[in-house]
């Protein structure tokens, strides 16, 4: 995982640093003490995570936060607890930590940025079909032919298989990415199905397990192709 800090006090840089230096899987690719300066290196190279203190010299950071296109995930590193709220409004910050903050919840903030950036944690399996997903805290496991379908609402996706539902903080995009695409279709900017459990087709209507999954305009006849249809 890669990583950059911006933070205009040497103190703070430093334990943060230091903080890294420990985590075999983090290689810092970058430090900075102003937004604009990091701004600059993000508009020429891609990292996993952002360490952003809120008060920059330039701008606050959550408002630079809104100037990045496609921004990192962000761990915000603040002495000001008071912007909690405001921040965790902003899909990209994964958590929130108010100095001085411990190595071991520092450690736990970084934890939930591998969750974020990799939701699905493959297993040994068969087929590599099997992987858990970290859903409060609980790993549940679950494998890819059991999924019937999975579901976006604002920021938080639920996964629905043959026996269970599962809600968590993730994109519908990061399941398009990762499923295979000769089984499972975007029907609707908020739903995805596995094409085994379709059991018919009716208007703009896709019933699984007598489930009504609403059809895109602008998916159904991609999706009807698919289907030999």
């Amino acid at each position: 995982m890669n990583c950059i800090i911006i933070e205009d006090e040497i103190p703070a840089q430093n334990i943060i640093k230091n903080y890294i230096e420990k985590l075999p899987n983090v290689e810092i690719k970058g430090v900075f003490k102003a937004a604009i300066e990091a701004n600059a290196f993000l508009n020429i190279n891609s990292v996993d995570v952002v360490f952003l203190d809120i008060n920059l010299p330039d701008m606050p950071g959550l408002d630079f936060i809104k100037t990045v296109k496609n921004p990192p995930k962000i761990i915000v590193t603040t002495a000001y607890p008071e912007y909690a709220v405001t921040s965790f409004e902003l899909d990209t910050i994964v958590d929130y930590l108010v100095k001085p903050f411990s190595f071991n919840r520092f450690l736990k903030a970084v934890n939930k940025a591998k969750t974020r950036l990799n939701p699905i944690k493959e297993i040994e399996d068969l087929n590599n079909e099997g992987f858990f997903l970290n859903v409060d805290k609980t790993l549940h496991k679950i494998t890819i032919n059991s999924i019937l379908y999975i579901e976006s609402h604002r920021n938080y996706i639920t996964v629905v298989t043959q026996n269970q539902k599962l809600t968590y903080v993730d994109s519908l995009k990061n399941w398009v990415e990762k499923l295979p695409e000769n089984q499972f279709f975007q029907v609707h900017k908020s739903f995805i199905i596995n094409r085994k459990f379709v059991d018919k087709i009716s208007g703009n209507l896709v019933y699984i397990n007598q489930e009504k999954i609403p059809i895109g305009r602008t998916y159904k006849q991609k999706l009807l192709k698919l289907l030999g249809i």
